[in-house]
């Protein structure tokens, strides 16, 4: 049997007629509705940080989650998928004063720390309404309406809570490492704060060599045949 070949798709218009029919039937709040008895299937999506732009990458990783999330709906389970937003982190704090032309220290002085946490507030969430057109418009399901939000307080005091559960249970444990550390900020740093841009420098240091001439007599019979020994030492540090 042969099939006609088709030569009329057009993928961009199947797409907004999915998603339009999506929206007009409820569909995404309907898969968990009509499951209302059946298993949880308890999914909270790694919060994305709503002050940057989102990218290709973010495209990519909640294609994958969306899956899961949709194979277990199929397979019965009631998916109730949560949204949230990563609130904390440097790259915040520091865009922050850049914008407001402040340093740690002036916070509690030029600035109150009320003033400074609304200013944190604000910026962190500067680019929801783009995160939410495309988490509908590549078809992700996930509550975007009642998101967690990790400075909220409920969120921080959930977290401690767990925290003082998992010490009681005996599965924390206190240890040493060695971790880059940021003067300015009072914090320590991760591998992501790290690679943020301007974050490494190339910089001209001044690299000096001191010579040191050793004592003859107190060298080895070898080296005394020769009229002066000297010893350089070198930093960059002087």
């Amino acid at each position: 049997m042969s099939f006609k070949e088709y030569k009329n798709l057009n993928l961009v218009q199947i797409s907004n007629e999915i998603l339009e029919y999506w929206k007009a039937h409820n569909t995404f709040e309907k898969s968990i509705s009509t499951r209302k008895d059946s298993k949880d299937f308890v999914f909270f999506e790694g919060p994305p940080s709503a002050n940057g732009m989102p990218g290709i990458h973010h495209v990519m990783a909640r294609a994958i989650k969306d899956i899961f999330c949709r194979y277990k709906t199929l397979k019965g389970f009631k998916v109730e998928r949560k949204a949230g937003w990563d609130t904390h982190g440097l790259p915040v704090e520091l865009g922050v004063e850049k914008d407001l032309q402040i340093s740690k220290e002036d916070i509690g002085s030029k600035i109150s720390i009320e003033e400074y946490n609304d200013a944190c507030k604000k910026a962190v969430m500067k680019y929801t309404d783009i995160w939410n057109e495309l988490t509908e418009r590549i078809g992700y399901w996930v509550d975007m309406d009642n998101p967690y939000i990790t400075y909220k307080s409920k969120y921080i005091e959930t977290v401690w809570w767990l925290i003082k559960k998992l010490y009681d249970d005996g599965l924390i444990y206190k240890g040493y490492s060695i971790q880059p550390y940021s003067p300015k900020a009072g914090t320590g740093l991760s591998s992501h704060e790290l690679n943020q841009p301007g974050t490494y420098q190339d910089v001209t240091d001044t690299s000096v060599t001191a010579q040191f001439e050793c004592v003859k007599e107190t060298l080895p019979e070898k080296l005394k045949k020769y009229s002066q020994i000297y010893i350089l030492a070198w930093t960059t540090t002087p």
